[in-house]
């Protein structure tokens, strides 16, 4: 039995990149940021992250390329998919990307809940809504297990 499934919860680096094909097929590409945050055996909080290249096609190439800006929260799932080009100096390159099979919009920076416009206009006496706070769960190592009873749903 084979599986190739991937599910990256993050915020998006930069806006998406839509373009379309010869063929006329929308294709969109972003890049998610995750993060990891633990702490070490001295005792010190540590944190990383890793990037994640995303291509969307199609109807969900659109809709990321409408909703989706620089730091909105997203769930992608799909697949790993390597690729590889040789480059103009004839160099053989190679890159794993994530191709998304679901998309799911997580809440947006600012609270707004309408999609992006092309210009930039706001009405003056708009307020900014607040963004809404994502919470942070930390797992650290040596800590007890968790109980089914302590879950929040």
């Amino acid at each position: 039995m084979n599986l190739n499934k991937i599910f990256i919860l993050g915020r998006l680096t930069a806006d998406p990149q839509l373009r379309t094909t010869p063929s006329g097929q929308s294709v969109a590409s972003f890049a998610v940021a995750t993060n990891r945050v633990w702490t070490d055996k001295s005792g010190s909080r540590k944190e990383s992250a890793e990037y994640h290249n995303v291509v969307a096609w199609g109807k969900q190439a659109e809709i990321a390329s409408q909703f989706l800006t620089k730091g909105s929260m997203v769930l992608v799932e799909g697949r790993l998919q390597t690729r590889s080009w040789a480059d103009r100096q004839g160099q053989q390159r190679k890159t794993t990307e994530v191709i998304c099979e679901r998309l799911q919009l997580g809440p947006r920076p600012g609270g707004g809940g309408t999609p992006r416009q092309s210009s930039s206009s706001s009405a003056p006496d708009s307020q900014p809504l607040p963004t809404e706070e994502v919470p942070v769960i930390n797992i650290e190592e040596g800590k007890e297990e968790i109980q089914p009873e302590d879950l929040p749903f």
